[in-house]
C-alpha cells in the first residue's frame, strides 16, 4: 500500500525475494510509470523494475481489486501534519481497503510514521471495522517502522537494521521472518508502541540537533565567529559529539513532521506538549527566512536591493544527489524572495519540474546574477566554475571559499 519513496524499495525487494507483490498506490501516474517499466524514486533504478514485470512477481496497479488474496500487507503511505496535528486520513484509506480482503490467517504491517498506539488503537479497529475479523485471533498485525534515506548510496533498505513489533506472539514472529528475507538484520522489539516511540525519538534527535547548529551558526555570525571551523574542531572529539552542520532548513519525509507528532502525543497523553522540540520547530522553520535576511543585508551592502535583484538559486532538493522537492526549504526560500520583488531562477541537475524557472548554471549565467545561493550541495555542481564565475555567493553548506563567499 503505496509505491513512493518507502513502498516502491520494499515491494520491489519483496520481489526480488521471490514474493508475489502487487504495488498498489491510488496515484494513476505513478502506476502508469512504474507499469512501463520506469522508476519514481531514484533508489529504485528502472533496471531493477522491468526485469520483475516481465517475470510476473512485480503487479503495479491502481485498483483495490487486485489487493484482495493477499498473505501479508504493508502499509506504507503517506503521514502528514494537518493544522499542526497527524493526519491519519492516508492510513485510514488503506486501513478500509485492505479490510475489505482481510481473510484469517493474513498479517497487515504498518511502516507508517505515527505517534505511539496508531497501530493498536486506530488500525485495527478500522480493520476489524471493515473486516469482522479480530486482531490477534483472526489475523496478525505489527509495526515496523521506514528507515528510508533517500539518495543515501551507503545505507539502504537491505543494510540497515529493521525494527520490527506484533500486537502478540504469533503476529511479531510472522513479521520477524519476513523482514528477515528481505534484510540484514531485523531487530525485535517488544511492543507496537515501542517501536513507534523509537522512530519518532530517532528523527526528533535529528531534528533537535539541527535546530541547535542553526542557531548557533546565526549567533556565530553576529558575533563574527565562524561556526564550520568550530564545528570541525569540536567533532575531533571521539567520544560525547556527534557532528550535525547547519544549513537552510529541513525537509523530506521525516524533520518538518515527526517531531511535532512526538509533541502532539506528549500533550494528548500528559497535557504538556514537548518544548525543546516546539522551539526546534521555530529554529528551523526560521531558517529560510533567516537566508533571505542574510542575502538582503549582503545586497545592501553591495548597494544593490533586493526588489529587482537577478537572484541564482543552485540546489532545489532538500537533500544531495536526488530530486526529492517534499518540503524542500528551497522552495520556501525563492518564494520570499519572489514575494520581496526578486527575480528569481534554479538550477537542480536532478529535478526536471518545479515551480519556479530552472536553467543550467553556464559560467555567463552565473555572472549575470546579483548574487548566487547555493541551497543543496549536489555532488554533480562544477564548484570551481561557480567560484570563478558568480559576483557574490551566499555558500548554505560550506562547500566554497573565496573573498567574494559568504557561508551561513
Amino acid at each position: 500500500m503505496g509505491q513512493g519513496y518507502v513502498g516502491l524499495p520494499l515491494a520491489v525487494r519483496a520481489a526480488e525475494a521471490g514474493h508475489e507483490v502487487v504495488g498498489y498506490d491510488v496515484d494513476p501516474d505513478r502506476i502508469k510509470t512504474l507499469l512501463t517499466g520506469g522508476t519514481v524514486t531514484d533508489d529504485v533504478p528502472a533496471e531493477r523494475i522491468a526485469p520483475l514485470l516481465d517475470a510476473g512477481r512485480y503487479r503495479p496497479s491502481i485498483d483495490a481489486a487486485d489487493c484482495a488474496g493477499f498473505d501479508l500487507a504493508v502499509i506504507a503511505v503517506p503521514t502528514p501534519l494537518a493544522d499542526g496535528a497527524p493526519d491519519l486520513s492516508h492510513v485510514e484509506e488503506a486501513a478500509s481497503t485492505l479490510g475489505s480482503h482481510l481473510r484469517p490467517g493474513s498479517t497487515v504491517i504498518l511502516e507508517s510514521t505515527s505517534y505511539p498506539g496508531t497501530t493498536e488503537d486506530v488500525l485495527a479497529p478500522l480493520l476489524e471495522a471493515a473486516s469482522g475479523l479480530r486482531a490477534g485471533a483472526d489475523y496478525h498485525l505489527g509495526y515496523s517502522p521506514e528507515r528510508t534515506d533517500p539518495g543515501n548510496p551507503r545505507w539502504r533498505l537491505e543494510n540497515t537494521p529493521k525494527l520490527v513489533s506484533g500486537i502478540d506472539a504469533a503476529s511479531a514472529t510472522i513479521i520477524e521472518d519476513f523482514y528477515a528475507g528481505l534484510v540484514e538484520t531485523v531487530v525485535p522489539i517488544a511492543s507496537c508502541r515501542t517501536a513507534e516511540f523509537a522512530k519518532l525519538i530517532e528523527n526528533t534527535f535529528r531534528h533537535v540537533n539541527i535546530a541547535l547548529v542553526n542557531e548557533l551558526a546565526t549567533a556565530a555570525h553576529d558575533a563574527g565567529l565562524d561556526i564550520w571551523s568550530a564545528l570541525d574542531a569540536a567533532a575531533t572529539k571521539p567520544f560525547g559529539f556527534l557532528r550535525f552542520t547547519p544549513g537552510p532548513g529541513v525537509g523530506g519525509h521525516c524533520l518538518p513532521t515527526d517531531p511535532t507528532y512526538l509533541s502532539w502525543h506528549a500533550e494528548q497523553a500528559t497535557g504538556r506538549r514537548l518544548r525543546l522540540v516546539d522551539l526546534a520547530n521555530e529554529i528551523n522553520n526560521d531558517m529560510p527566512a533567516y537566508v533571505v535576511r542574510r542575502l538582503s543585508s549582503a545586497l545592501r551592502a553591495r548597494d544593490r536591493p533586493l526588489a529587482g535583484a537577478d537572484i541564482l538559486l543552485l540546489g532545489l532538493a532538500y537533500k544531495p544527489n536526488t530530486a526529492d522537492l517534499r518540503e524542500a526549504p528551497a522552495l520556501r526560500i525563492a518564494d520570499l524572495l519572489a514575494s520581496e520583488g526578486a527575480h528569481v531562477q534554479a538550477a537542480d541537475p536532478y529535478v526536471t519540474d518545479a515551480p519556479l524557472p530552472l536553467v543550467v548554471p553556464t559560467p555567463d549565467r552565473l555572472a549575470a546574477a546579483d548574487a548566487v545561493l547555493l541551497l543543496t550541495n549536489h555532488a554533480a555542481f562544477d564548484y570551481s566554475k561557480i567560484a570563478t564565475h558568480a559576483r557574490y555567493i551566499l555558500d548554505c553548506r560550506n562547500r566554497l571559499s573565496a573573498p567574494h563567499i559568504e557561508t551561513l
